[in-house]
């Protein structure tokens, strides 16, 4: 393998602070994959599943203290605290170093270092980007194998010698007082120490791909954004495409891999978690998706919710915290109606219901995205797909219809800014708290987010035709606390109403917030939903809009004069529109 100079040096740095017994550069081939789930299989850091009916299928148990995204752990670490603003933990730099280092500093003693070279995007695009990054955990150089395209691809798409976001990942002693992940967007740098867990460890998943390369976006004219690309297929065999950014454990694997109701209708995947977006030379806005795998929550996935998923992890996956059947295969509340018999819990306890889930709620599966049946045929075109539809997303219980659309682009970003979700067990917080999550990149922008904003609203004036923005919430209810909408496949008739506004052919009416579906626009027929339920979930309640808009300005005022006057005026015109 042919390795840079630089790229050398750095390793050489990192293995001196880390002092690991033995170096191991990883090539990514099927033979180091193998030797590695031989390694752990022999250690038990997985164990193996029913090899006849989920062949090539392992279960990794996660320390009880490392199971999710660690936000309060988690540092962007500017130079100024301003470049990190006011919605990102901040350490300068200096600081963050001395910490860490002191915890990293022959972390490694007595275990392997490997050295993984990764790149993020897909081979031969303009828009792929390199990663090198060293671990002392299998169980991620794995993981890493299938999330990303290991070896010497990577070296191949360097565009100069040092062009490469670098990590340094260590187990440490897993304990939560000594975990941090720490991001220096200056330096292309990451270093994550004490914890195991997926968005923690894997740093070309949310650590490079969002963080770093949100920072690295901006720097160099495109964007980075924690979104589903997908294709939705008409009966003429026409495809438009969509990007969806949706919070963690929101509905957004389900959407990326929707089975259609709908006859001649059909969504192809094209990714199911990141985007990287560019405006291309004839103006139009163009996405990638930069991974290679599927980080999925487990929980709620089932025949009934996902097909697609469930058919995909049952060969060449590695599951976590997910419990196990007395038959050795996988299971997880809400893969089937009622739990087996002999379940073991996530933890290796036999389970009892006192104990709480069987499976953790932020359990996982990782699996090569190739696995999936509606995996898009040119999901990994160098040049990416066209972006006809932009979708804001998140989990609200009342005030966001079900389905709207923005009045023009920067009225579409004045949305996405205003985004809030009610929280879920994929973050380490009270489950169903509302909090602000704009583009649902609260816990992934890696700047100050009202430059973030800026950047948004700047990429729109370089599209010929820019995108339609839509806003959904899947989750809406009614007086009962019943769901107003089936969900799952069924979001495929609304997804059917954003390609026919794109086309100019779907009726809208109306409201101070948008475009609001017209009576009759989407197609319920053949599903328990009258029009009058329909009407419910795309009602926009004036009371509740303006109480919303008051939280969002007290939002708002964290960002001072650095948030951009569209953001303030579509504010205040909306506000208007109201009658507040």
């Amino acid at each position: 393998m042919t390795v840079t100079s630089v790229a050398q040096k750095w390793v050489s740095e990192a293995a001196g602070m880390t002092q690991p017994s033995r170096v191991v550069w990883c090539d990514g081939s099927k033979t180091e994959y193998d030797g590695l789930i031989e390694a752990m299989l022999a250690d038990g850091t997985l164990l193996p599943l029913n090899q006849k009916t989920y062949p090539n299928c392992y279960l990794h148990r996660s320390h009880p203290s490392d199971v999710a995204r660690t936000e309060q752990l988690t540092f962007i670490c500017t130079r100024e605290k301003d470049g990190a603003g006011p919605t990102n933990n901040w350490i300068a730099p200096v600081e963050a170093k001395a910490t860490a280092g002191a915890l990293l500093r022959a972390s490694m003693r007595g275990r392997t270092m490997y050295v993984i070279p990764y790149l993020m995007g897909p081979a031969g695009s303009p828009m792929s980007r390199v990663g090198l990054m060293v671990t002392d955990s299998a169980y991620v150089v794995a993981s890493m194998h299938l999330m990303t395209r290991v070896g010497q691809v990577a070296f191949q798409h360097m565009r100069r010698d040092d062009d490469f976001i670098a990590g340094i990942h260590s187990l440490g002693d897993l304990s939560p007082d000594r975990r941090l992940i720490l991001h220096f967007p200056e330096e292309q740098l990451i270093w994550s120490v004490g914890s195991g867990y997926g968005g923690n460890a894997l740093l070309g998943k949310k650590c490079h791909a969002l963080r770093i390369a949100s920072w690295q976006a901006r720097q160099e004219g495109w964007l980075a954004e924690h979104m589903l690309i997908i294709g939705v297929e008409d009966p003429e065999g026409r495809v438009t495409y969509l990007a969806a950014a949706m919070p963690s454990a929101s509905g957004k694997t389900n959407l990326s891999m929707a089975v259609s109701p709908l006859p001649g209708w059909r969504v192809w995947t094209v990714g199911d978690d990141i985007a990287w977006m560019w405006v291309d030379a004839s103006g139009q806005l163009r996405a990638v998706n930069p991974g290679r795998g599927f980080f999925g929550v487990a929980p709620n996935t089932s025949p009934k919710t996902n097909p697609n998923a469930t058919s995909m992890v049952r060969s060449n996956t590695i599951f976590t915290n997910v419990a196990l059947t007395g038959s050795d295969e996988p299971w997880w509340e809400g893969l089937s109606p009622a739990p087996p018999g002999g379940l073991t819990d996530w933890q290796g306890r036999p389970w009892k219901p006192a104990n709480g889930p069987a499976a953790h709620p932020n359990s996982r599966f990782t699996v090569l995205a190739q696995q999936c049946p509606s995996i898009a045929p040119n999901w990994e075109e160098p040049q990416g797909v066209p972006i006809s539809g932009v979708i804001f997303g998140s989990r609200r219980t009342g005030v966001v219809p079900l389905v709207f659309e923005a009045f023009d682009w920067s009225h579409g970003v004045f949305l996405g800014s205003a985004m809030s979700t009610e929280t879920t067990a994929a973050i380490t917080a009270k489950v169903g708290v509302v909090r602000r999550d704009p583009m649902a990149m609260i816990p992934f922008c890696g700047y100050n987010m009202a430059d973030y904003f800026g950047h948004w609203l700047a990429t729109g004036s370089r599209l010929k035709t820019p995108p339609r923005i839509f806003r959904i919430n899947w989750f809406r209810r009614d007086a009962e606390g019943r769901f107003l909408w089936p969900g799952y496949g069924e979001n495929v008739r609304v997804l059917k109403w954003m390609v026919e506004r794109i086309r100019g052919t779907g009726r809208a009416e109306e409201t101070p917030i948008g475009w609001v579906p017209a009576s009759g626009a989407i197609d319920i027929g053949g599903i328990d939903v009258t029009p009058t339920r329909l009407g419910e979930a795309l009602r926009c309640h004036g009371g509740e809009w303006l109480q919303t808009l008051d939280e969002l300005s007290e939002f708002n005022k964290q960002f001072g004069d650095r948030l951009p006057r569209p953001i303030t005026e579509s504010l205040a015109v909306t506000r208007r529109r109201f009658g507040g």
